[in-house]
């Protein structure tokens, strides 16, 4: 999934970006404007401070998520935790929503923010780390003290299965060589987080678990294809269907023992029983879909007819790219969302959107545009992602790139970096899996 050269991301200061900052730069043609602006139209309506407000209230002693209401008077203590790349956003949104009513709480997302009751912490991204353990180690400190009458509110958002480390018998190095291993081999996020629940003590419904017979809210934003709430961060609060056999299976087809080193490797099972989870709703408050549908009505207004290809794309990135170049007719705006995957074989830097940029520039027509956006902003690098057009094919012949040498080495950064095209957002505070573009003149 991604590119072996990656750093992990940590911000320190808050970040809030729902725009593309180089729109001036980039908007340089009708097509190149109109997709900004469709884009720009999907990532408003993910913002997570927005979502959280149109999602969650409170009228009188109730609070109200979507359609369901708790009465907060029937709870002795209010606990809020957040994990994920939309946490802090959404940790100060709710934080805002219920002021003194909370009792204590953390946050955990690769930025911090200034909170009042809550403590906002700091970890790293992809990759699990020291510092993700020790953050991890102050909400599990919380979470052994809640008891049955109280409330624990869960921000639960993509990036949390790195972030909520809590690893069972492996040291966080070795679990972090195994998650590199599986990424670099093309494994799905789907597969990914099954091996990832059965190696933690706090995924995979354990989270759950540990509060039980407390009650729990499960505010849920997907970056999953398909948006099952069992694969959102491992999920840590919702009753996991896979086993150990299961993450078994997967490592034995990825040769995990083997790649790793590791001569023995005990795998855990995630609790099974459903008393844990009687006093658990998880509710998904937001998806890609909601971008997509947002990115189709801004795309109408533009005069296009438009088509959601899907909401759950999938596959090898280079190969998703060059069929998103041959869908739209003339007139035609095609949007996707989902998850590619990039299967490492080259030591370049990069991620997977740019990486479906760049296989589309191999195989695209003069009057097609086709571009790729990690909706969190971080595309393993600091771009989003990457635009590509016929000028970004003159551009590449005019200083003798060749694309091929570039998907050999899996380094679509350095290609981007060279001839434009990159879209840089910052860190967005949202997290919705990926969103594609591709478009066609009239």
């Amino acid at each position: 999934m991604f590119a072996p050269a990656c750093y992990a991301i940590v911000c320190r200061m808050p970040t809030k970006s729902c725009r593309i900052k180089n729109s001036r730069t980039l908007g340089s043609t009708r097509l190149r404007k109109d997709a900004i602006s469709v884009f720009e139209a999907g990532l408003d309506s993910i913002c997570t401070g927005r979502v959280i407000k149109e999602s969650v209230r409170i009228k009188g002693s109730k609070l109200h998520v979507g359609t369901q209401s708790w009465n907060l008077s029937d709870y002795h203590k209010i606990y809020v935790i957040g994990i994920g790349k939309a946490a802090a956003d959404a940790g100060k949104e709710i934080e805002n929503i219920l002021g003194g009513r909370i009792t204590s709480g953390v946050i955990l997302d690769v930025k911090t923010v200034k909170l009042k009751r809550l403590k906002s912490l700091a970890g790293t991204h992809p990759f699990p780390s020291v510092e993700n353990v020790k953050a991890t180690q102050e909400i599990v400190g919380i979470l052994k003290h809640v008891e049955e009458h109280d409330l624990v509110i869960a921000i639960i958002s993509g990036g949390g299965s790195a972030l909520l480390c809590w690893p069972f018998e492996l040291k966080c190095g070795q679990l972090t060589m195994l998650t590199k291993t599986l990424m670099k081999k093309g494994a799905t996020i789907q597969e990914i987080n099954t091996v990832r629940k059965h190696l933690s003590e706090i995924q995979g419904g354990q989270f759950a678990q540990m509060v039980y017979p407390a009650t729990v809210i499960g505010l849920l934003f997907s970056d999953i294809p398909g948006d099952d709430p069992g694969m959102i961060a491992s999920g840590p609060t919702v009753m996991d269907r896979s086993t150990k056999e299961d993450a078994a299976r997967i490592m034995v087809k990825y040769d995990l023992q083997k790649s790793c080193r590791l001569p023995h490797c005990e795998l855990l099972e995630t609790p099974k029983d459903p008393k844990y989870f009687q006093r658990v709703t998880n509710i998904v408050i937001v998806g890609n879909s909601k971008a997509l549908d947002a990115m189709k009505k801004q795309a109408k207004k533009l005069g296009y007819l438009v088509r959601i290809y899907s909401c759950c794309l999938s596959g090898e990135a280079r190969e998703v790219g060059r069929l998103l170049a041959g869908l739209p007719h003339k007139g035609e705006m095609v949007l996707a969302g989902g998850e590619t995957t990039v299967t490492i074989k080259g030591k370049g830097k990069g991620g997977r959107n740019q990486e479906v940029a760049l296989g589309a520039l191999s195989v695209i027509d003069d009057d097609v545009l086709v571009a790729s956006l990690a909706s969190d902003g971080i595309d393993n690098s600091p771009a989003a992602g990457a635009f590509v057009d016929a000028d970004i094919r003159k551009r590449a012949n005019r200083l003798k790139l060749n694309l091929e040498t570039f998907l050999k080495r899996n380094d679509s950064f350095t290609f981007f970096k060279r001839v434009g095209g990159q879209i840089m957002t910052g860190v967005t505070g949202a997290n919705v899996s990926d969103l594609f573009l591709a478009v066609r003149k009239n």
